[in-house]
């Protein structure tokens, strides 16, 4: 059984289907933990000042984190390591620990200076993180802030690591990287709050990025990599790779900044606002790392290979059929999760101190972010195809216009609510909230969806133009129209389902909530695939192939996407 559980761990992913999947399974248990985290903030805390200021306190870490640490990321440095193994010799091997030595040594010097200014400068930038706070309200904020610094650097720190796991696909190891951070959480909530406060809360998030680096360290170890700091520095090399990096991490920071923005915003609104737009952006970011992140991390290394072969045409076709997977998975994601919002919420936040406001008001806000659910997933993979192609620079210029357009678009939504009484009745009554207080920050979540969808198909029709040709993006088409039928169909079923079985269960709890969702859900997810098998769809032959390998049989198989051993 321990030999067994061994292998599990050492086993590498060739295909991308296969790949995707089994990170997909674990994270989905992140993502589990993940709400078992926010449900237990949601019933021991509760929407409020308390958790205002818990989620306000990742804002500076953040932005310091997405700044300067992605400028040695995954998606950058995994060309250039593919690059130097790739004869897999003990020179080659060298060469690369050296190469990993300088950037280590390179990244925590750069980081620990900044996050070490941010500390000395935090009460003055807490003016501009949570503008709606008072002098109290911001004073626990910059403990907390400052506590929270050191998460960029353990983070980035695992961020480099993961490279390295990722070219010897352990991807078992890569995708339990965020178990392990949830599991830190956790404990901060379970053992430190009660004690620390809010503050317990973030030497919980310090312990989980400590673990995501100590997880990773036995493989770098098997693959004779044993990073240490290093005085000898190849700036020319460092200059080419921040060079390379920096547009990604331009678009990063743009996009942090953007989403701090947006929080100050909610600030401004009414107590609970900052804590209700985390937790329904924390819900819709569930399908989006279990499918959209899952297919982009299985996918890069073979984009990156493929290219650097000069492979395009199995470049561009395993893009596309990512592409095609990810859009099978969240169409009917999307459809459930609006369908089930109110269920959804209920179940994973509704207890304790977490109202029935509470969850109408999330449920709604949810229903809002679900929307763009898709399109974030396919950016997501559109930017690592042109990092496996080194056009770095590319995706910049749509990020650096439509992610400022967020904001505006945030801020114009919200005008919109608070001057135009038809089109806030027109949201209330669509969304069913028009007895509860708060409902201007649903307009955050709107604006938020508008801007990323707006995002998603500038960088697509760029895409289009600069690899696929014409009738390249057909399967592309079909299995849009193939799962939307079959999304489509699982959410009216799910939906009339919820209306029949209201009749028979008790509403009032939470069990009886959770037997109506997930019997509507079970009845849509039945009728929707009888759809796609009608449709002859081969997205599902796909995922039921998948399955099939994974699970029957023990061998691996060697495939034209095998790239690493």
């Amino acid at each position: 059984m321990v030999s067994k559980l061994f292998y599990f761990f050492k086993k590498e992913s060739n295909r991308i289907t296969e790949a995707a999947f089994l990170i997909g399974v674990f994270a989905l248990l992140s993502q589990v933990l993940g709400l078992l985290r926010d449900r237990m903030l949601a019933h021991v805390v509760g929407p409020g000042t308390t958790l205002d200021i818990y989620y306000a306190g990742f804002r500076i870490p953040d932005i310091i984190y997405n700044s300067i640490s992605t400028l040695f990321s995954i998606t950058v440095l995994l060309p250039f390591f593919i690059h130097l193994i790739e004869d897999k010799n003990d020179d080659s091997i060298s060469r690369a620990g050296k190469l990993l030595n300088q950037l280590l040594t390179v990244f925590v010097v750069g980081v620990g200076s900044l996050c070490l200014l941010a500390f000395i400068l935090m009460p003055w930038l807490s003016h501009y993180v949570a503008p709606g706070f008072s002098a109290a309200e911001r004073s626990q904020l910059v403990i907390l802030s400052r506590l929270l610094l050191l998460s960029p650097i353990l983070l980035g720190v695992s961020n480099l690591f993961g490279t390295i796991t990722q070219i010897y696909k352990r991807f078992v190891v890569y995708a339990l990287t965020p178990v392990v951070y949830n599991i830190g959480i956790i404990f901060g909530i379970f053992f430190l709050l009660p004690y620390f406060g809010v503050v317990g809360l973030g030497i919980g998030v310090i312990i989980g990025a400590f673990l995501q680096v100590a997880l990773q360290v036995p493989v770098l170890a098997s693959k004779r990599f044993f990073p240490r700091f290093t005085f000898r520095i190849d700036f020319k090399e460092m200059k080419r790779i921040i060079f390379l990096s920096l547009p990604r991490t331009l678009g990063l920071s743009l996009s942090s900044i953007t989403l701090s923005i947006i929080i100050a915003i909610a600030t401004t609104l009414h107590e609970g606002a900052v804590s209700i737009f985390n937790f329904s952006f924390n819900l819709q970011s569930v399908p989006i790392t279990i499918i959209g992140l899952s297919y982009s991390v299985a996918v890069f290394p073979m984009l990156s290979f493929s290219y650097a072969q000069g492979n395009i045409v199995l470049f561009k076709k395993q893009l596309v059929d990512a592409c095609r997977q990810v859009i099978f998975w969240s169409l009917p994601v999307m459809f459930l999760f609006i369908v089930l919002r109110a269920q959804i919420v209920r179940v994973i936040l509704g207890s304790g101190k977490f109202s029935w406001n509470d969850t109408r008001l999330t449920a709604a806000a949810l229903a809002l972010f679900t929307l763009s659910v898709l399109a974030q997933s396919l950016t997501g993979l559109l930017v690592r195809g042109y990092y496996a192609a080194g056009k770095t620079w590319r995706p910049l210029l749509v990020n650096l216009a439509f992610t400022a357009l967020e904001v505006f678009t945030s801020l114009g939504c919200l005008y919109l609510f608070h001057h135009s009484d038809y089109f806030r009745y027109f949201i209330e009554d669509l969304l069913r909230v028009a007895d509860v207080p708060g409902t201007d920050v649903l307009m955050l979540a709107l604006g938020y969806s508008i801007g990323t969808i707006a995002n998603y198909y500038a960088l697509w029709f760029l895409f289009k133009h600069d690899f696929l040709k014409d009738g390249e993006a057909k399967p592309f088409r079909r299995t849009l129209f193939q799962s939307f039928c079959g999304a489509f169909f699982m959410g009216f079923t799910a939906y009339e389902f919820l209306g029949i079985l209201s009749n028979y269960f008790d509403l009032d709890t939470v069990w009886g909530i959770l037997m109506q969702g997930v019997i509507a859900g079970i009845a849509g997810i039945i009728v929707g695939v009888c759809v796609l098998v009608l449709l002859k769809n081969e997205e599902l032959k796909d995922v039921y192939n998948a399955l099939h390998r994974r699970i029957f049989k023990n061998k691996i198989i060697i495939t034209e996407d095998q790239h690493l051993s």
